[in-house]
């Protein structure tokens, strides 16, 4: 498939490997030993650029915990200057005064992860003391700023607060609530190989993530999928080049041209809502539709489209 055929239209900017939270299923495998990786601001501001020139309207920042990384607030204005949307996947347990002035001047979004109503289930999931007060201190002071945010609860384990979760931001006054299973990657792998089938089939469609080293992976959980470098060859290359098309047909092989499942918008902000909404009904999977559901999923909604 052709650039022109699949525009590259959103890109996950993954500006650090480094959190101050260990959470068991992080399909990045970030924690306090993670690290900034060896892409420089000026790296980053050159692929923003191009991903502007290549006609991309949204990127995400993320991490490991991207409020952790030292030039985001300097990303975000590079970004926010050349013309894209921005939305920000943080944990909301490190946020400086300085980055919610530039949330605010550069109309970021914010997206969370929110694992229980009480502190101590929140707690275990992260493994960082503290975490559920600080996170919900500050959903409370970006709803009180105007800074539009999306939640989204993460199933982790089987006597957690989920659904209590989901209220409990909503009650806050966030608007839009989802839910997500843990997804077989990174650490929740518990060391199995990932593979392809593990996969929601819709790597790549108009959207790449770009890791700390400067990889373009096909989508954020597809990282084994390594379809280039930015600090080797320009987007513009690596995106419909060689090395992508064989990807491509490597995901189509498994999961066929048609395919059912619903990407994964606990990381996707371009996704629309699935319906039915969870965590009522605990899958976003079509083929799971008539399957009780164990975990749940979620759904989010578009960013400013």
């Amino acid at each position: 498939m052709s650039a022109a055929q699949n525009p590259l239209k959103f890109a996950w900017l993954e500006v650090t490997g480094l959190c101050n939270e260990s959470c068991d299923h992080c399909y990045a495998d970030s924690s306090p030993k993670g690290t900034h990786g060896t892409m420089t601001a000026q790296d980053w501001k050159g692929t923003i650029d191009q991903l502007a020139a290549m006609g991309a309207d949204d990127v995400q920042f993320i991490g490991g915990e991207p409020t952790l990384y030292p030039h985001l607030r300097e990303l975000i204005t590079h970004a926010h200057g050349a013309g894209l949307g921005i939305e920000v996947f943080s944990n909301l347990t490190h946020v400086r005064e300085s980055l919610w002035e530039t949330f605010k001047a550069c109309g970021v979004k914010l997206a969370t992860s929110y694992y229980s109503d009480t502190a101590a289930d929140h707690d275990k999931v992260t493994r960082l003391r503290g975490s559920h007060k600080r996170t919900r201190a500050n959903v409370a002071k970006a709803l009180d700023l105007g800074i539009p945010l999306r939640g989204g609860v993460v199933a982790v384990n089987q006597e957690q607060r989920v659904k209590e979760a989901a209220q409990d931001l909503l009650t806050l006054g966030v608007e839009t609530v989802g839910g997500d299973r843990t997804r077989a990657f990174g650490r929740a792998s518990k060391g199995a190989a990932p593979t392809i089938a593990d996969l929601c089939g819709h790597c790549a469609h108009e959207k790449c993530a770009i890791g700390p080293a400067g990889d373009v992976w096909p989508c954020v959980l597809g990282r084994f999928l390594t379809i280039g470098n930015v600090l080797d060859a320009p987007l513009s290359e690596i995106w419909g080049g060689a090395r992508m098309a064989e990807v491509l047909a490597d995901i189509t092989a498994v999961h066929g041209g048609g395919v059912q499942s619903c990407t994964p918008p606990q990381f996707l902000p371009m996704c629309g809502p699935c319906g039915p909404c969870v965590p009522s009904v605990g899958h976003c999977d079509p083929k799971e539709a008539n399957s009780a559901p164990t975990t749940a999923t979620i759904s989010a909604p578009a960013l400013s489209r």
